[in-house]
């Protein structure tokens, strides 16, 4: 029994206070929560100020840090509200902010250079020169790409000085995962909050829900002939395990697990297994077994599966739904 080397953090998803306390309880280092009109999920999966502060405490509680996503990107006329957020945040001891838009985070980054700002898995960073751009402009922590190979993450660690974080759960993309344009194509809903905040229900980029249209059952056309029956635009849910043990051995600095919108009994479960897992490893890496891992992981796998494709389906039918124009709003 010897050598805790891994230093690094387990991120986890924070769709609701209930959902932080499970991520804490359950053995998160790190939780991320979605400020109310300003990160990439349904409003129903943000949090007030209120909340977040209830979040802070709870964390902070259980020796957790606590980050706010605002991983949109904001018109110039919201760029004032959203610094305002920001400073609301800041002074209730928010740990860190997940950010995507490069002009946003360079002048949150100026006026408030004590919070870590860590770049978005939006923000695409694909090779070592964004990196050090991002790095100039404050940036601490990056997302890797899910196509990178652990050779291209080795080169990053070694020869840059920012954290690299890596998604353990998530979903890949056929084009950027965190920039979908395709969603408010089909469904796009402009309303004001109640604190004069625009929501964009339907565009993730804008702080709106993502319908998942690429999932639909697409067929290929050219005029009135159809080429191809069934087209699969990439959007596969994963659970990365085979290669946890050489990213810790890396020194990767956090693993994040994504699903803010899954039930947090769940997400507890999820937390939970990465947490006995990465212990295991430390602990003694010469009685680790990874098959042992990979099948306690198929029961986890059945249940994330089945939410997955009830909420798509859900999300598919709320998409196909007219949309009524609203005075000062618009609508597709």
């Amino acid at each position: 029994m010897s050598e805790r080397q891994w230093r690094g953090e387990l991120l986890a998803p924070g769709g609701s206070v209930a959902m932080v306390e499970a991520a804490v309880a359950n053995g998160a280092d790190a939780i991320y929560v979605g400020p109310r009109g300003w990160s990439r999920r349904r409003d129903a999966y943000e949090l007030g100020d209120e909340e977040i502060h209830q979040c802070l405490e709870v964390a902070h509680a259980g020796s957790a840090r606590l980050r706010a996503a605002f991983n949109t990107h904001p018109q110039s006329s919201e760029v004032p509200a959203l610094l305002r957020k920001v400073e609301r945040l800041a002074g209730l001891g928010i740990d860190g902010l997940i950010m995507t838009d490069v002009g946003c985070i360079a002048e949150v980054s100026r006026r408030f250079p004590g919070i870590p700002i860590h770049a978005s898995i939006g923000a695409n960073i694909l090779n070592n020169e964004d990196i050090r751009f991002y790095r100039e402009i404050g940036v601490t922590q990056v997302v890797a790409d899910t196509k990178l190979t652990l050779r291209e993450l080795s080169s990053r660690k070694h020869d840059l000085e920012v954290g690299i974080e890596i998604l353990v759960h998530a979903n890949k993309c056929y084009t950027y995962l965190g920039k979908c344009w395709m969603s408010p194509y089909h469904r796009f809903e402009r309303a004001v909050d109640e604190f004069g905040k625009d929501l964009f229900r339907g565009s993730p980029n804008r702080g709106g829900l993502d319908y998942r249209v690429c999932l639909e059952a697409w067929s290929l056309y050219s005029g009135e002939t159809r080429w191809e029956e069934q087209v699969a635009l990439k959007n596969d849910a994963f659970f990365l395990v085979d290669d946890i043990p050489k990213l810790l051995d890396l020194g990767v600095h956090c693993l994040k697990v994504q699903g803010r919108e899954y039930p947090v009994e769940l997400v507890g479960g999820m937390i939970r297994f990465y947490r006995e897992m990465i212990d295991a490893y430390l602990t003694d890496r010469t009685t680790f077994s990874l098959p042992a891992w990979k099948a306690r992981l198929a029961g986890l796998r059945v249940e994330r599966d089945r939410e997955r494709t009830q909420g798509t389906q859900a999300l598919l039918d709320e998409a196909r739904l007219p949309v009524l124009a609203t005075p000062g709003g618009c609508s597709r």
